[in-house]
């Protein structure tokens, strides 16, 4: 069972940036489709960004797009969220996880593994 683990949440002023860091234990990291999604209070968990196996192929929610972005490091295991031009609505906790199969979905019933989450708080 892989382990995912995020990391750089924490509080930020609205307009400043952040950049979450997902890392994967076991040996077939670039093997999958990885993918971040956000839960606020009271609401669903929502897609976030999602980045094909050797990073060729991004997508975004259409909330984030033009101010975050998706990277990898398959030597290091980890997937990376650029986050840009924070806004109060983006503040949630934010979930790494991994997609068996395909690209490009935004059902979360599609990735087989999570990490903990983090949390992201943007400041008016």
């Amino acid at each position: 069972q892989v382990q995912l683990v995020e990391s750089g949440g924490g509080l930020v002023q609205a307009g400043g940036s952040l950049r979450l860091s997902c890392a994967a234990s076991g040996r077939t990291f670039s093997n999958y489709v990885m993918g971040w999604f956000r839960q606020a209070p009271g609401k669903e968990r929502e897609f976030v960004a999602a980045i094909s196996q050797m990073a060729g192929r991004t997508k975004f929610a259409d909330s984030v797009k033009g101010r975050f972005t998706i990277s990898r490091d398959n030597a290091k295991n980890t997937v990376y969220l650029q986050m840009n031009s924070l806004k109060p609505e983006d503040t949630a906790n934010y979930y790494c996880a991994r997609a068996p199969r395909g690209f490009g979905s935004i059902d979360d019933r599609d990735y087989d593994s999570w990490g903990q989450g983090i949390q992201v708080t943007v400041s008016s």
